[in-house]
């Protein structure tokens, strides 16, 4: 039997179970998205001066910034695509 081929005799359960488990890993990776989102959007309205004159430091625009947001929208698309296993 070809190991990329589901079993015919999978029992309902094993269904459920692998729906439940996609389902954790699809919400869990839409919430990391949204967590990614709302960095990279507090970062833009700093920049925007909407929280003062003052813009961020050097070292929050390296770490905290765009690239922390492009980081957790990636991770959480990584997440939320996984395949059930």
């Amino acid at each position: 039997m070809n190991p990329r081929t589901p079993a015919a005799s999978g029992t309902p359960e094993d269904a459920q179970r692998k729906y439940r488990r996609r389902q954790r890993f699809l919400r869990i990776g839409q919430a990391v998205m949204a967590a990614g989102f709302l960095v990279a959007f507090i970062h833009w309205l700093a920049h925007l001066e909407a929280f003062g004159p003052a813009q961020p430091e050097g070292w929050v625009d390296l770490v905290a910034g765009y690239p922390m947001g492009m980081l957790l929208l990636l991770t959480g698309a990584i997440l939320a695509s996984r395949k059930a296993t």
